[in-house]
């Protein structure tokens, strides 16, 4: 075995890089990939023991690792637990901008769900396994979907034989080797121990797929789940993915589900293709370059940060929307590495399977996705706030909240409360009418001007305290204000003696879609205390929000509640 090892990372003997290497590889980016590969495993937190029994690695090793991680924003680390961080997501995003499709076509997934009220799917092969990387999802008492990134095997699902279909003998042999050495499947944690039978008759189930033009799952993945299949082809032909509606036998015999669903599935696909028949849209900026960052980065953390493997994440993050191949030349013109560091954390990624290379051009791989994408592709804008809720107290030494617009209410969906003899006590769910709270005042704030004021026309303000504004012309005139100043304190107007300043949170499009307050009891702070003290790190607080919502909400539907 074989690695390279710059001097900011002395030889260990626990590389996880297979026998035969070439000299190249880069110890530390395996090192580091192998972490965030058992973190997401995991659920996306861990122990910092469970990672060294589960790596192999030495907990000196993973210290290391998890704090060049944490430095870079991908992981928090708290006591000896590691968690991911929504900023890890960008190395997924890498590569979903790459493949171009989930954006472009995720629309018409969208549609069908609606109209056939089921989840859909848009999945790619794996090598020998089926990979999602778009899931539109139904609301029900009992919803049914994959997690962006979950990989399961080929066999057992029904886009599988949909790819298998065009397999050549080498991947067919693959397939059987990896059948004799896991027949039950444990290789794939998502889905249940296979238990034979027709899990194991893919090639038969293939070449029907390849006349039919649509594959089925009858409860291969787990009881009581069926899926329908089709594939979508490229300009050239080529099956590029495979859309996917997922129901449950309490609705739909695989039968009915194919009756009900096949048809529209096949329109679906047509403008599908149509669409990949479009020009691509222009290519996105390239990461911003690292040098100007691992160079401080270590001279502050010394050893405890390895900018080998900052370096090479960094190489991952080059990849993009119309950046979907690209050579070590390129990725060190985007990112401000040498031509030899880039072209040597690329043949460490193709040797780990995250990237492919066709002369001097490297594509990565669906593998990229298991870089934390599948936990954090259902978290919710609560989960996003929270960390740095708890960061805000710590600095300002009062309680936070994160709240949403719930028809003429702001409800609550996170808090962290100061500890302190008298402090504000509210609970997740709490309600108040938004046009007496400060964080009502900026989401009302923040709409068209056209829904404000029938929002303002709708509402009778009650008088909760002598200081209430109700009169509709002096309410407009402070939502004015508070979209001018970006915004709204509000004292003593929604009980006495309780002072609340508040700043919007917005999404990708820029829409506010939740605010953070900061409350405190007015013997506190003064007003005007609260704006030069507090506003400050609440609204360097809501832009790392956006921040993580802007990178986790990129090929995913982040959920405010």
């Amino acid at each position: 075995m074989s690695a390279a090892t710059p001097a900011d990372d002395p030889t260990e003997a626990d590389v996880p890089v297979a026998a035969g290497a070439p000299a190249e590889v880069v110890g530390p980016l395996a090192r580091g990939i192998a972490v965030l590969h058992q973190v997401s495993e995991a659920g996306g937190r861990t122990g910092l023991a469970d990672v060294v029994r589960s790596t192999g690695l030495a907990r000196s090793t993973v210290d290391r690792v998890t704090a060049t991680l944490a430095h870079m924003g991908y992981v928090r680390l708290d006591g000896t637990t590691v968690r991911l961080a929504p900023r890890v997501m960008e190395l997924g995003n890498a590569y979903l901008g790459a493949l171009g499709f989930p954006e472009r076509l995720g629309p018409f997934a969208e549609q069908l769900a609606a109209e056939l009220d089921a989840s859909v799917s848009l999945s790619v092969p794996d090598l020998d396994g089926v990979r999602v990387v778009h899931q539109t999802t139904r609301r029900r008492p009992m919803p049914l979907a994959f997690r962006i990134g979950d990989l399961v095997p080929a066999e057992r699902t029904a886009p599988g034989p949909l790819f298998a279909a065009s397999w050549t003998g080498e991947e067919w042999a693959r397939w059987r080797q990896r059948r004799k050495a896991d027949p039950e499947g444990r290789h794939f944690p998502l889905v249940p121990p296979s238990r034979g039978g027709s899990a194991t008759d893919l090639g038969e189930r293939a070449a029907r797929a390849g006349e039919d033009g649509w594959a089925v799952d009858d409860q291969l993945i787990e009881p009581g789940l069926i899926g329908l299949a089709a594939p979508v082809r490229d300009a050239c032909g080529t099956v590029v993915c495979a859309v996917a509606v997922i129901s449950h036998t309490s609705r739909h015999s695989a039968d009915s589900l194919r009756r009900a669903a096949l048809p529209r599935m096949r329109r679906t696909v047509v403008a599908m293709e149509r669409e990949l028949l479009r020009p691509a849209p222009a290519a996105e900026a390239p990461a911003a370059g690292p040098a100007d960052w691992t160079a401080p980065s270590k001279r502050e953390l010394g050893a405890g940060f390895i900018a080998s493997l900052a370096r090479g994440l960094t190489v991952v993050t080059a990849f993009g929307e119309g950046r979907s191949e690209l050579t070590a030349t390129a990725i060190a013109t985007a990112t401000g590495l040498s031509r030899a560091t880039a072209r040597r954390a690329l043949r460490t990624l193709e040797q780990l399977g995250c990237a492919t290379a066709r002369g001097p051009v490297f594509r990565l791989t669906p593998r990229v996705l298991a870089l934390g994408y599948p936990p954090l592709s259902v978290t919710t804008l609560p989960e996003i706030a929270a960390p740095h809720l708890a960061a805000l107290v710590r600095q300002v030494h009062d309680s936070a909240s994160l709240a949403v617009l719930d028809g003429d209410d702001i409800r609550y969906t996170a808090r962290v409360a100061t500890e302190r003899i008298m402090s504000v006590h509210i609970t997740i769910g709490t309600r108040f009418p938004a046009y007496a709270a400060s964080m009502g005042r900026v989401l009302l704030a923040g709409l068209p001007a056209g829904e404000r004021a029938e929002r303002l026309a709708r509402v009778r303000p009650a008088p909760l305290t002598p200081r209430t504004i109700t009169r509709a012309d002096a309410l407009a005139a402070v939502l004015d204000r508070a979209a001018a100043d970006g915004y709204a304190l509000v004292d003593g107007e929604l009980e006495d003696g309780l002072r609340s300043l508040a700043v919007p949170v917005h999404d990708r499009s820029g829409r506010a879609v939740a605010a953070l307050n900061v409350a405190m009891h007015s013997s506190r702070r003064t007003t005007a205390d609260c704006l030069r003290d507090v506003l400050p790190q609440l609204r360097a607080t809501a832009a790392r929000v956006e921040a993580d919502l802007c990178v986790a909400g990129r090929f995913t539907h982040i959920p405010v509640v």
